[in-house]
């Protein structure tokens, strides 16, 4: 009996022992799972940072300790190719000069007062876990977790931070309105109302981009807005647009060797305006014209075109420049009939609703055989007396060169010096004066009686001969050379005497 009570006393010991065993473990397992309820769980990584154990804070702290503010990039979308389009050329040239900071500029928001907070979000996950699992978690290897904090910044200090990028005080800096100048090329139309940054939207595009954690901001056509009108660029338009129909005007004048071209520079130069050089509108609404400007610019042309009565300068064979005096031959530009044609076409292009091109030959009292400012041009005869040598130039290449005679000098019966031209031209005629009778066979009149023509009667031509034996101012020419010249000369060639 008391075998079997000591049997049952050692059971129930072992009983006993066995469950103070279980209970010590179980209060052990529930005294580490308290223990945890403050901080994290085994083998919990949060961002790369061991966290077992710690708390919020803890955590919280390790988290910001290893984080910088970020640096925001902000874009403009087309920013320098838009400034190319509205400004003028330097406004273009200081645009590509700036051209990496229009296009882009950073934004630190550690300057804007950017703080981080990871503890809302380490509250979440720490109250996801269960705290009765931490002996499995100690099995299960690693547990990681990845965290975006909350944060913000002082919006003074970013609003400050906007404010000073180039976008913002570039905008602030360029002209506004509309502006209409003279340049080289005629009047020109800046207009500066086109594609301005909208400071607000911008900043707005800004904030939010802080606010979601964007690390780029691009502010694009919303952020840009054309500035409206108002009633003085209203009015510079509507002059650009009559100025477009004007200055797409053209007049060429034929001049022969030359082409004035008449075009936007120079059509600008007839219009009247105001004291700040803009154009003046009439009563009718119309561009008015500048008689005087006109008037200024046919007498240039017929100073410079009309050679008659004029000395000229020469560039003879023998190598050099002589001066003739004014002959026969020449250029005389009809000024009435020019005067007119040129208020014509200047008001048309004011009253016209298009633009049109046209090309104007002048009119001519006297038109010379060659046209230009050089009317002898490259077709001539050249009667050098010094030398007594003729020369043809037919196109620039002498095709002619001969010894002549000309007028007796000791008789007074020298050629004249001029530019006459060949007025006529017959075949066997008799030339009549005092007390002679001499029949030729080719007769080309230059300047009244005084003629080329050929000298049968002479053997000689050439030196000193016309000093003493020359003719009666005619100039005698071999038979030969004076066919071979009638030949080719035609009435209104120029012929040029000269000593």
């Amino acid at each position: 009996m008391s075998i079997m009570k000591s049997e049952k006393r050692k059971k129930f010991r072992i009983a006993l022992g066995a469950v103070l065993l279980i209970a010590i473990a179980g209060l052990g397992y529930l005294a580490l799972a308290l223990y945890y309820q403050e901080g994290f769980g085994v083998n919990t990584w949060i961002n790369g940072i061991y966290c077992t154990g710690m708390t919020i804070e803890e955590v919280n702290a390790e988290l910001l300790s290893r984080t910088e503010a970020p640096i925001l990039i902000i874009r403009e979308e087309g920013g320098e190719e838009a400034l190319r389009e509205e400004g003028s050329e330097e406004d273009s040239r200081e645009a590509s000069v700036g051209e990496a900071a229009i296009q882009e500029e950073a934004v630190d928001l550690g300057e804007c007062g950017y703080r981080e907070d990871y503890t809302a979000a380490l509250q979440t996950c720490l109250e996801r876990r269960n705290l009765f699992l931490w002996l499995p978690d100690l099995f299960r290897g690693k547990k990681e977790f990845h965290l975006e904090p909350n944060f913000q910044v002082e919006e003074a200090l970013l609003r400050k931070a906007w404010e000073e990028t180039s976008f913002v005080t570039r905008e602030k800096d360029r002209e506004t309105g509309v502006r209409l100048e003279r340049t080289e090329e005629g009047y020109a139309l800046q207009d500066f109302t086109k594609r301005h940054l909208d400071i607000e939207a911008g900043y707005e595009k800004l904030l939010q981009a802080v606010s979601s954690g964007q690390e780029e901001v691009l502010l694009e056509e919303d952020c840009y807005e054309d500035l409206p009108y108002g009633q003085e660029e209203r009015g510079l338009l509507d002059l650009w647009e009559k100025l477009c129909v004007y200055q797409g005007c053209a007049v060429t004048y034929d001049m022969g060797a030359e082409q004035i071209r008449l075009g936007a520079p120079e059509l600008t130069d007839f219009l009247e305006t105001d004291g700040e050089g803009l154009p003046l509108l009439g009563e009718d609404g119309k561009l008015q014209i500048r008689e005087e400007k006109a008037e200024a610019f046919i007498s240039g042309l017929l100073e410079e075109y009309n050679t008659m009565e004029k000395d000229r300068e020469f560039q003879s064979t023998r190598g050099d420049l002589v001066t003739v005096p004014a002959g026969t031959y020449g250029t005389e530009l009809d000024g009435e009939e020019e005067r007119a044609y040129l208020r014509d076409v200047l008001q048309r292009c004011v009253e016209s609703d298009r633009s049109f091109q046209e090309t104007h030959v002048p009119t001519y009292k006297k038109e010379a055989y060659a046209r230009g400012r050089n009317d002898i041009g490259d077709t001539y005869i050249e009667v050098d007396m010094t030398s007594q040598k003729l020369y043809f130039y037919s196109k620039g290449e002498c095709v002619i060169d001969t010894d002549i005679v000309t007028g007796n000098t000791r008789r007074r019966m020298g050629t004249p010096e001029g530019v006459y031209y060949v007025y006529s031209k017959q075949r066997n005629r008799t030339l009549r004066g005092p007390g002679y009778a001499s029949p030729v066979k080719y007769w080309m009149p230059v300047y009244k009686n005084i003629g080329l023509h050929d000298a049968r009667w002479r053997s000689e031509f050439g030196g000193e001969i016309y000093k003493t034996n020359g003719s009666h101012g005619c100039i005698n020419l071999p038979l030969e050379k004076a066919a071979e010249l009638y030949d080719q000369a035609e009435i209104g060639m120029p012929v040029v005497v000269f000593y």
